[in-house]
């Protein structure tokens, strides 16, 4: 799990760092290039500094041992943060939809050809990032992580539609100037929509959802190797951050004394939680094989 912890926060960190770099770039070129849709891509990824370093804060706060106070650890955490960078997600589109509407509505110079150059480069880029942070999310299990990553898909996509604005804007001429404003606009739609895929699995963490069948599968598998275990029955899992708590009822012989039945259950909780490190914590209840 702490190599878990570090990954996730290293991950969050250089989010933090080329998000910062690219929406520099990304304001440079859209000003002296003279289009709005850059400009908008730079807005987002302005927002995504700040949504990498809430996911880097959530990370550090979520993986926090349990306490006092929360025996079940710190990982809500992640969730909630999840919620407020899909908020942010949605303040930035809704700004980059307004802005696109008034600068539609005003006459303007046709953007520079140097911004293509500019805007291909940042498509394959985040790709190349979001491709890295998901691999990253998905070894991890983290909520938070897997919204970063989203944000440099949904990046990659505005990036294009203002890739496809400016050469409509450039390459049709007179008439044209607005094409990429009307991109910036559409981009504001994928960046909603990406948002909402964002918030449905954190809102599933959060009401402790039941979408973990397959791990539910490998539970069972481990626990009926154990020596005394006749079956199991009931096996509900919830996610806590980067890791899953469990609840199973397992089944044993009705005859054994009530000290092989809680050695019995300290077997299975060893093995799963050895077999699959993500586990935090097994509760086990036991019951008599009718």
């Amino acid at each position: 799990m702490e190599s878990n912890r570090r990954t996730a926060i290293n991950t969050a960190i250089f989010s933090a760092i080329a998000n910062a770099f690219l929406a520099i770039a990304k304001g440079i070129a859209g000003v002296f290039g003279n289009s709005y849709a850059l400009i908008a891509d730079a807005i987002e990824s302005t927002t995504d500094v700040f949504t990498s370093l809430l996911v880097l804060f959530g990370l550090r706060y979520s993986t926090r041992p349990a306490d006092e106070n929360h025996p079940y650890g710190h990982g809500k955490a992640e969730p909630l943060i999840t919620f407020i960078v899909v908020g942010i997600l949605v303040i930035s589109a809704t700004v980059i939809a307004y802005e696109s509407i008034q600068h539609i509505r005003t006459p303007h110079k046709v953007p520079e050809k140097f911004t293509l150059v500019v805007l291909a480069s940042i498509v394959i880029l985040k790709e190349i990032f979001y491709r890295f942070v998901s691999k990253k999310s998905d070894k991890t299990k983290s909520t938070s992580l897997k919204a970063d990553a989203w944000h440099h898909r949904s990046d990659a996509i505005t990036s294009l539609l203002a890739f496809i604005g400016i050469s409509i804007a450039i390459y049709m001429g007179e008439g044209y100037e607005t094409a990429d404003d009307w991109a910036a606009l559409l981009a504001s739609g994928f960046i909603i929509y990406n948002a909402f895929l964002i918030f449905r699995p954190a809102l599933g963490e959060i009401m402790d959802e039941h979408v973990y069948d397959d791990l539910i599968v490998d539970i069972r598998k481990v626990a009926e190797t154990v020596s005394g275990v006749q079956g199991t029955e009931k096996c509900f899992v919830r996610k806590t951050g980067m890791s899953f708590h469990v609840d199973l009822h397992l089944t044993v012989k009705g005859e054994i004394s009530v000290k092989k039945g809680h050695d019995i259950a300290h077997d299975v909780k060893n093995a799963i939680q050895n077999e699959m490190p993500e586990i935090a914590d097994v509760l086990i209840h036991i019951e008599p094989e009718e």
